[in-house]
């Protein structure tokens, strides 16, 4: 930031009046969800089913975790939900497929409601400084359409590429 106010000569007040800072203790709170989760043992239960489940069956395992993570993803975050996903799946030490269909997860289940992503988020509150509003209703509308088939489409294309 320091550079481009240099650059452009101009106070570096004009670019912090845009940051939208009601979101910062948003994304503080997300990253206490995540670690009351792992001290309470939460984060290690999910690992070690997750890696009995990909033992038993790695496909299987792979679309299920897919799908959970989208849904997931939505009621608490994608932020929190892949950093949760990711620690599970790094300790669980799974086959890539299975690693693969959580970040198409962690990537597309967001799309469903405006809460599912930060991305989501900012992009709404930009467009509402601007005096676009869109409705979180409407917004689940169109996410109940585009993102489910997005989704298992991705799956089945990982699943079917065979990881």
């Amino acid at each position: 930031m320091f550079a481009l106010t240099v650059m452009l000569r101009t106070s570096p007040w004009r670019f912090l009046r845009a940051v939208p800072w009601g979101i910062i203790p948003l994304v503080g709170g997300l990253f206490v969800l995540v670690e009351a989760l792992d001290r309470s043992g939460a984060i290690r239960v999910v690992s070690d089913y997750l890696k009995a489940e990909a033992q038993r069956c790695a496909p299987c395992s792979a679309a299920g975790a897919g799908v959970l993570v989208g849904v997931v993803s939505n009621l608490i975050n994608n932020l929190p939900a892949g950093v949760i996903a990711g620690t599970a799946v790094q300790s669980a030490n799974v086959a890539p497929e299975v690693s693969s269909a959580v970040l198409i997860g962690i990537d597309l289940g967001p799309n469903l409601s405006v809460t599912g992503s930060l991305a989501t988020i900012l992009w709404l509150t930009a467009l509402r400084r601007d005096g676009v509003h869109i409705k979180a209703r409407d917004f689940l509308k169109l996410g109940l359409v585009v993102m489910p088939p997005a989704l298992v489409l991705a799956l089945a294309a990982l699943l079917l590429a065979g990881g």
